[in-house]
């Protein structure tokens, strides 16, 4: 077995051999030449940190952080948003949305009706003033991304689309799309709301 913190010449940690989702090994034993892995991991953290740095020096100036940030991007994209709905694309709890989103409401930023159909259902809208913050937040990381595919020419967008796309779990997929699109798809997780 491989020692993960062994280090080789390169002075780089070595890669386990049979490390799951490794890319098949060439005859003579080694990787593919340009394939790092743990590289790969590494871009990935910083890269992340970067896309979120910016806007969450914004956000401080309100007060807020990353969550808040989540939940009125996607309200911003899908107006009319149930809670429920909500709670199931950010894959957290009601009492941490709760938190978050009655700071949202408070200041003005998000506000909630009730559902034409189902009184009891919360239904989530921006406001002009959470309209004007977000679509600020959402500058700043397209044009990141904008200068990022820029630097590595055509088809660079379709290809990082791909890649991103791959990273969300398989059962995810379905879900993920139809936001992307602008639909959402009615599943036992979203289909009311009216527990909350």
């Amino acid at each position: 077995m491989t020692d993960i913190t062994s280090e080789g010449a390169s002075g780089r940690r070595a890669v386990p051999q049979n490390s799951p989702g490794s890319p098949p090994l060439a005859d003579d034993g080694r990787r593919p030449a340009g394939i790092d892995l743990i590289a790969c991991v590494e871009l990935f953290y910083f890269a992340y940190r970067d896309f979120t740095g910016d806007p969450d020096a914004f956000l401080a100036q309100y007060g807020f952080g990353r969550a808040h940030h989540r939940v009125l991007h996607f309200v911003h994209r899908n107006p009319g948003l149930k809670v429920a709905e909500l709670l199931d694309i950010l894959k957290i709890t009601k009492q941490s949305l709760a938190r978050v989103l009655k700071q949202l409401v408070d200041e003005g930023f998000i506000i909630q009706r009730a559902g034409n159909e189902d009184r009891r259902e919360r239904r989530l809208y921006l406001s002009a003033k959470g309209v004007r913050l977000t679509d600020k937040l959402t500058q700043i990381q397209v044009k990141r991304i904008e200068g990022a595919l820029a630097k590595l020419g055509p088809g660079a967008d379709a290809v990082a689309g791909k890649f991103l796309f791959a990273m969300i779990a398989e059962k995810d997929r379905p879900q993920v799309e139809s936001l992307i699109k602008g639909t959402r798809p009615q599943t036992p997780g979203n289909v009311s709301d009216s527990n909350e």
